[in-house]
């Protein structure tokens, strides 16, 4: 491709919205425009590379048997009734309707598709495993998208889902498909970090998410130093720093060792800071208590106090039933915090949110700032695992400037459950080796789950197993976001001229510069060009009228791996020569021109090559 033929816009100057390095420069070379708020066009230069990212992850899909299909980007809004998750996905979720006033979506993910479209083919289990992907855009209407196709309301994702007669054929894709990924993130050049990870909305058991360290990432990852233990913030486990007991254990306990429970009074003491400089103690010595709303919860919680009478309602014919709406109390120590996405997990709820100030106290009948688990009635309580530790606590007293002192789980309270929904943080021990645990920000480039029986349940999938049976089968789904791939590839490899692509996704592998495209400079270039296309190596050649410096400049922000530079004086040697130099390195060399074509092109294989490996 002649540069004077092609369309680089390249910018000198940074967008204003722009700040990271990904969206500066892929504005700034030419890759992309922006349409809208978080709406973006590729140019050529920029779709080259989206497309060889693409063709990677398709390469390792079909390596490990997945079938490619294309389905549609608007999809009945009937699947998504189905699911249940009509209502659950929020407002970021795009629905329209067409001229006959059908509900329809513009999806956001794919499991309804996949699901309805196996569901009226499967019949037996010689069909399974099945494992279908997709390559295919989708939009969610982010309420702030920011930092260009990293968060776009448009973006293109690899969707894979899977279906399985039993636990360990689904474990058998689920870890074939997380081989697939690292081999995938390798080959884009990315140095990728695993973790666990909550599956959220997207329900089911085993998850695990394929990271990328990010100064502006959207997750907090904890990760231990000793032995490389990794989860998401949202998922992650700790070692105790405390003797777990039964309420059993520990009522013995405290009968022998702890004062009678004590009221005491604490005028205008509400926050455990203030009640640390009040009873001159520390926050690991309190029973912090939080109200909380639930939406969409799927956990039977008829039995739960206060929860009896509440109307369990399916938000569709075939979908699981839901509660609306419930709320919880939940206990914690004082010095640490809740994680509300475990506690959306433990109660299958799409959404919890502390409570409104006015519910709190309708349901403690206490000022917001004095519940405590002691004598509260008609709420069910959610126990964190450090409270069952605790057998001489203060916590609140359900009245205005009061508290208990010597308050003791198993004695003076229990709890209707008993969860690990605390928020892991830096200093904190590992749960796999005791090491200490410390934090990075990341961004999510990949995220698989096993999926269960979610969406085959409530959308009615079976087969007939090798008895004539009746069975439902289990889900995998494995999701890749090609965008955010392709900008985490820049994240990664710039430098202050500009993006150094990895060969395996640059749009072109080799730019050949003419100091000045004419005569004898302009016979050897084409040739070389000519020569390198031959033997498959993807050549930019700049035949621009333009100074040597505005050539080189472009070059670097580009990122092309490798440039050749001609001019007259290198040919007129006895042996002619050009120059290359490998983008990001600094040096570059003289070598004969007739070498040069065999040697850029053995360098470009083996490092494309090795990446494979």
């Amino acid at each position: 491709m002649n540069y004077s033929s092609a369309f680089i816009p390249t910018l000198r100057e940074v967008p204003s919205d722009a700040v990271i390095a990904s969206h500066r420069l892929m504005f700034r070379a030419g890759l992309l425009r922006k349409l809208a708020n978080g709406l973006f066009t590729y140019l050529p230069l920029g779709l080259r590379s989206f497309r060889k990212v693409e063709q990677i992850i398709r390469e390792e899909m079909d390596a490990i048997g997945a079938l490619e299909i294309k389905p549609t980007v608007v999809v009945p809004g009937e699947l998504w009734k189905e699911s249940g998750r009509w209502d659950s996905m929020g407002e970021s979720m795009l629905r329209v309707k067409n001229r006959l006033d059908n509900d329809f979506v513009v999806s956001p993910t794919a499991e309804e598709v996949f699901t309805a479209t196996v569901r009226d083919e499967l019949s037996s289990y010689r069909q399974l495993p099945l494992a279908l992907y997709q390559i295919n855009t989708k939009f969610r209407d982010e309420i702030r998208p920011r930092y260009g196709v990293m968060r776009g309301r448009e973006f293109v994702m690899k969707d894979a889902y899977s279906w399985h007669a039993d636990d360990k054929s689904l474990d058998d894709t689920y870890q074939a498909m997380g081989r697939a990924y690292r081999k995938i993130f390798k080959r884009c050049g990315l140095s990728v970090i695993p973790v666990k990870a909550d599956s959220g909305a997207m329900g089911g058991s085993g998850s695990e998410e394929f990271m990328v360290e990010s100064e502006i990432g959207d997750n907090t990852l904890i990760l231990c130093k000793k032995c490389g233990y990794a989860a998401n913030v949202e998922k992650a486990a700790c070692k105790n720093d405390f003797t777990a007991q039964t309420s059993a254990e520990a009522a013995k306990a405290v009968a022998v060792s702890v004062p009678p429970i004590e009221k005491i009074d604490t005028p205008n003491v509400k926050t455990i800071e203030e009640l640390c400089a009040f009873l001159k103690t520390e926050p690991q010595t309190f029973i912090k208590t939080l109200i909380y709303r639930a939406v969409n919860v799927e956990l039977d919680i008829s039995s739960a106090p206060g929860c009896a009478n509440i109307e369990r309602k399916k938000q569709s014919p075939d979908a699981p039933a839901v509660y609306p709406q419930a709320f919880f109390a939940v206990a914690i120590r004082g010095d640490l915090d809740v994680n509300e996405v475990k506690l959306a997990s433990v109660l299958k709820a799409s959404e919890v949110t502390l409570a409104d100030d006015i519910d709190v106290t309708r349901l403690t009948n206490a000022p917001v700032g004095f519940a405590g688990p002691v004598g509260l009635s008609g709420l069910p309580i959610i126990i964190d695992h450090t409270v069952t530790g605790m057998n001489d606590a203060v916590t609140g007293a359900l009245a205005k400037d009061l508290h208990y002192k010597h308050a003791a789980y198993g004695r003076d309270f229990e709890g209707w459950l008993i969860e690990d929904i605390r928020t892991v943080k830096a200093g904190d021990l590992c749960s796999q080796c005791g090491g200490e645990l410390y934090t990075k920000m990341g961004n999510e480039l990949g995220h698989i789950f096993k999926l269960g029986y979610k969406y085959t349940r409530s959308m009615n999938v079976t087969y007939l197993d090798e008895n004539g049976k009746t069975q439902m089968p289990a889900m995998g789904c494995y999701g890749i976001g090609v965008d955010r791939t392709l900008a985490s590839v820049i994240e990664e490899h710039h430098d202050e001229a500009g993006i150094i692509w990895p060969v395996s996704v640059a749009p072109y592998h080799v730019i050949i510069v003419p100091i000045k495209y004419d005569g004898a400079v302009k016979e050897t270039a084409d040739k070389l060009a000519a020569e390198l296309t031959h033997n498959g190596i993807e050549v930019l050649l700049d035949d621009r009228n333009e100074r040597p410096g505005v050539k080189f400049n472009d070059a670097d922000l580009t990122g092309i791996p490798w440039r050749v530079v001609i001019g007259d004086k290198a040919l007129s040697q006895n042996v002619p020569q050009v120059e290359i130099k490998r983008r990001g390195e600094k040096e570059n060399r003289m070598i004969d021109l007739d070498k040069s074509a065999g040697e850029l092109t053995e360098r470009i294989r083996e490092e494309i090559g090795t990446m494979k490996l």
